[in-house]
C-alpha cells in the first residue's frame, strides 16, 4: 500500500524501524522481534542501511523477507553513498518486482573512516536528487524524506536548512520522518518552521527510548547533536543501573508520545533497535493495543 494511502487514512499512525542482522544470532533476535511486533498492527515498518551503505545487500534481502512473510507494509531506506544510478536504478526495479513501492530517500552518512560525504562517480549528491529521480523512474512508489527537529549537523544555518528541506519536497517527497529527539518543544518549532516555508506533508515524529547509559551515549555519537534536557539528565543521574535507567527512558518516551499524539502530531515512528519490549511496554503505557486504536482518542 501507498504510504501517503496509509498515512491519509489513519488519524495518527506507530510506525517502526529496523537495522539488518549482521549474525545468525542478531537475525534470530530480529525475527522475534518482528514476530512480537506485528501483533500491534504498526502502519507500517522500515529497514535502514548500515552507516555508509554498509549493509546494502542485507538491507534488500531483509526487506523482501519482510514483504513475502508478513502483512506488514514496508519502507526500505536508500541512500546516495557509493551507488550510482543504475545501481540505484537496479535497486528499485527489484522492489518493484517484489511489490515494494515505499523508500525512505536518504543521502546518507559518509562510509566508515571518512568524514566527509563525497558525491559518487556517476550517483548523487543530495537527497533531493535521488527524490527526483526515483519520481521520475518510478512515480508510483512512495518516498519519506528525513527532517532535523534539532538542525542537521551539517547545515548551522537554520534558514538555509530548511530550504534544502523544502527541496526534497518539492522533489516529490510523500512524508517528513524526523530524527529522533528528546524536547517535544523542538519538534513542535520544526513542525511550524515548516508550515512557514510551505511545507504541508504528513510530518512523523522519530522517538527512540532510552534504554541503557551505554545506549545514550551511542545515540548522542550517532545522532551528532542530540539534546538532552536538563530534567531529562537529572532524573537519569538519579537512576541506580541501567535497570532504572530503562525506566527512566520508557516513561520519557510514553510521556513524549502522550504529548505528541494529543497535539495532532499524525504519527510516531520508533526506532526500535531490533528489540521490542521498550515499544511494547510504551504502548501498554498508553493503554492501547494496536496502531489501530489511535483512531481513537488518547486521553
Amino acid at each position: 500500500m501507498h504510504i501517503r494511502e496509509i498515512l491519509d487514512r489513519n488519524r495518527y499512525s506507530f510506525s517502526f524501524e529496523f537495522f539488518p542482522p549482521k549474525s545468525e544470532k542478531a537475525a534470530e533476535t530480529l525475527y522475534k522481534t518482528i514476530s512480537e511486533l506485528v501483533e500491534l498492527e504498526p502502519a507500517y515498518v522500515s529497514v535502514t542501511y548500515g552507516a555508509g551503505g554498509s549493509t546494502r545487500e542485507l538491507t534488500n534481502d531483509l526487506v523482501v523477507k519482510i514483504e513475502k512473510e508478513t502483512h506488514l507494509t514496508v519502507v526500505s531506506h536508500l541512500t546516495c553513498v557509493g551507488a550510482t544510478r543504475e545501481e540505484i536504478r537496479e535497486i528499485l526495479t527489484r522492489y518493484n518486482s517484489e511489490g515494494i513501492t515505499n523508500i525512505m530517500a536518504l543521502r546518507g552518512d559518509p562510509p566508515a573512516g571518512e568524514k566527509k560525504f563525497v558525491k559518487p562517480e556517476g550517483g548523487f549528491g543530495y537527497a533531493n536528487e535521488l527524490v527526483e529521480f526515483i519520481k521520475s523512474e518510478f512515480p508510483h512508489m512512495g518516498i519519506g524524506v528525513a527532517g532535523y527537529p534539532e538542525g542537521h549537523h551539517e547545515t548551522p544555518n537554520r534558514l538555509r536548512e530548511m530550504d534544502n528541506l523544502k527541496r526534497k519536497v518539492d522533489a516529490g517527497a510523500d512524508y517528513i520522518c524526523t530524527q529522533l529527539f528528546f524536547d517535544n518543544n523542538d519538534f513542535y518549532d520544526f513542525r511550524e518552521r515548516c508550515e512557514i516555508a510551505g511545507i504541508s506533508i504528513p510530518i512523523i515524529a522519530g522517538i527512540m527510548p532510552i534504554t541503557s547509559k551505554s545506549s545514550m551515549e551511542r545515540m548522542a555519537e550517532l545522532s551528532l547533536g542530540t539534546r538532552y534536557p536538563a530534567k531529562l539528565i537529572r532524573a537519569l543521574e538519579r537512576a541506580e543501573d541501567d535497570d532504572y535507567v530503562e525506566k527512566v527512558g520508557l516513561h520519557w518516551a510514553t510521556q513524549q508520545v502522550h504529548d505528541l499524539i494529543n497535539n495532532g502530531t499524525k504519527g510516531v515512528h520508533f526506532y526500535t533497535l531490533n528489540r521490542s519490549n521498550a515499544t511494547r511496554e510504551i504502548y501498554r503505557s498508553l493503554g492501547i493495543s494496536s496502531s489501530q486504536s489511535l483512531n481513537r482518542d488518547i486521553n
